[in-house]
């Protein structure tokens, strides 16, 4: 089982574990996003996961195989390795945001329906969608809160 640790020290060797994380959780679940456009938004993750207030990382021996990033009780980002998934990491780390870090709001691709269908089985509902993303592609977004 995964180890949750909020992470203190954001070491340049974790940040690139991560961005590896990430990578292979968006081409595992994004699929709506061409190889250039996942190669566009991949020099923006360093300075997302370095900048967002609290950075909870799981790790399997020592090795980190997933992450969520919360800000003024808003889930900012979750991302599993695609090995991870279905096994009730996800589950684990959201729930953890939600007693412990008061996590109440997130936003979430609608065209990722199992990430849509995941936060609406663990008690999020829509209450605003967008057409575009915040950086004016046209993937509409879910803002979803519990």
């Amino acid at each position: 089982m995964a180890n949750l640790s909020i992470v203190s020290s954001r070491t340049p060797e974790l940040i690139g574990q991560l961005v590896n994380v990430w990578e292979r959780s968006v081409r595992a679940t994004h699929t709506f996003l061409s190889e250039a456009e996942v190669a566009e938004i991949k020099p923006f993750v360093p300075q997302a996961l370095t900048g967002v207030e609290t950075l909870v990382v799981a790790e399997k021996d020592g090795v980190p195989v997933g992450f969520m990033g919360v800000q003024d009780g808003r889930l900012e980002m979750l991302f599993l390795d695609p090995a991870e998934r279905g096994h009730g990491l996800g589950r684990r780390l959201l729930e953890h945001g939600v007693e412990r870090l008061d996590v109440t709001e997130l936003t979430v691709n609608e065209q990722n329906p199992q990430a849509v269908g995941f936060y609406e089985h663990l008690g999020f509902r829509t209450y605003r969608r967008t057409e575009l993303d915040e950086e004016g592609r046209p993937y509409p977004l879910l803002y979803m809160r519990l």
